[in-house]
């Protein structure tokens, strides 16, 4: 008898389950996620061009090249597509680092000489590649634009449209469960490479210490507030951890990136 009503109701959880699926659209559910993807790439080429029209961007081998070998290693390590990565450098003395849509990647050279070490570049850079990863960017526009005006500016809509949308996305923070998820993967992303988190952490209180003096340049603080509190979480996620340290620049490569970043500004 038991037998037979366990039989019964995996009957009815089949039946049941197959009638909650026939009622999902699946067509309309994959054609709106391919309008997303669409949408996605062309807001990325839309964005990067406006900063590419505005900006001074450096190709060197010495800046961009040196970065580049840096975000590599990072993906290389964490199995992530190189080739998906957008990264471009921008000549620019404010301290930032920011992602546009469809893995559009860029890395002011204001944040070169602002760090330290090639460790605590390379946390600012595995944050910000962990936005990318996690989908960040398009959640962020998503919630707060709406997917219909993102579309609309895709499809040559209002060019201030475009310009808030682009400010929003380099001058204003993440939400706080988005902002604590990027530091936590980035840690991830850092030990997976053998490079120390520590100074990740140590740069987000370096400048959050000295933030009343820090100048309107330094962006990356002030589109990422509580940074003391990030830190700490950063130090305590990566506690009891099996952490191998090395360095991925020379010396010599490193001060040359210091040095010809700081020339340029």
């Amino acid at each position: 008898m038991k037998l037979f009503l366990k039989f019964l109701l995996l009957v009815a959880l089949f039946f049941a389950s197959w009638f909650v699926l026939r009622q999902v659209d699946w067509v309309t559910l994959l054609k709106v996620k391919q309008m997303t993807r669409t949408t996605e790439e062309k807001l990325g080429n839309l964005f990067w061009e406006m900063l590419d029209q505005t900006e001074d961007i450096d190709h060197s081998q010495e800046v961009a090249g040196t970065i580049d070998s840096l975000l590599t290693h990072l993906c290389k390590a964490n199995a992530i597509d190189r080739e998906k990565i957008k990264l471009h450098v921008v000549d620019k003395d404010m301290v930032n680092a920011f992602t546009l849509p469809d893995a559009h990647l860029v890395i002011l050279t204001g944040l070169v000489n602002e760090s330290e070490n090639e460790a605590e570049l390379l946390g600012v850079i595995a944050h910000e590649l962990a936005h990318v990863e996690k989908n960040h960017v398009m959640k962020k526009l998503v919630k707060e634009i709406g997917l219909s005006v993102l579309i609309s500016m895709t499809q040559g809509g209002s060019g201030e449209t475009v310009r808030q949308a682009m400010q929003l996305l380099t001058s204003s923070a993440y939400d706080r469960e988005l902002e604590r998820e990027a530091d936590l993967t980035a840690v991830d992303f850092l030990i997976k490479a053998e490079v120390d988190p520590e100074p990740f952490a140590n740069f987000l209180y370096r400048l959050s210490e000295n933030e009343e003096h820090i100048p309107r340049q330094v962006f990356w603080i002030t589109t990422h507030p509580d940074s003391k509190e990030r830190a700490e979480n950063i130090i305590n996620y990566m506690k009891g951890r099996d952490i191998h340290k090395k360095s991925i620049l020379t010396p010599e490569e490193w001060g040359k990136l210091k040095e010809k970043t700081a020339s340029e500004d």
